[in-house]
């Protein structure tokens, strides 16, 4: 029986990243980083006002923590307070 998956996708993550990933998923009862992973894609994906990145951006302005600690945060998740 094939793999419903199919295709295989390798990221490379910053030890912040993996521990902010762990996180949510244990804290979402997730059974695997790989089921965290996809859910928390999905939930991206299916994100309101969700568009397209703008030209010439860089793979490493997309990072699960991007350099904003949850404390310097609005509150909400949102973008860093001023």
């Amino acid at each position: 029986m094939a793999d419903p998956r199919g295709d295989r996708l390798q990221i490379m993550l910053t030890t912040e990243e993996v521990r902010m990933l762990d996180d949510w998923r244990f804290s979402h009862r997730m059974p695997s980083r790989a089921s965290a992973v996809r859910e928390l894609l999905r939930r991206g994906l299916a994100a309101e006002g969700f568009g397209l990145s703008p030209a010439g951006a860089k793979s490493k302005e997309y990072g699960l923590g991007n350099g904003v600690t949850e404390k310097k945060r609005d509150g909400r998740g949102g973008a860093p307070a001023e």
